[in-house]
């Protein structure tokens, strides 16, 4: 039973993760570029984006 319940706050702390992952790309990727295009193709690559943003800005 208690395993169940421990997948249960994995699975949900990773939807949350994705969710707020992509958000931070699509707001930090409008700030840099003033286009609603790059900020959904970046909102798709989420972290990836973030990180990119992090090293390369």
């Amino acid at each position: 039973m208690t395993e169940n319940r421990y997948y249960g706050v994995r699975v949900e702390g990773a939807k949350y993760g994705v969710g707020f992952g992509s958000a931070l790309a699509i707001a930090i990727s409008y700030t840099n570029n003033h286009s609603i295009l790059w900020a959904i193709i970046h909102g798709i690559l989420g972290w990836l984006y973030v990180i990119f943003a992090a090293l390369f800005r």
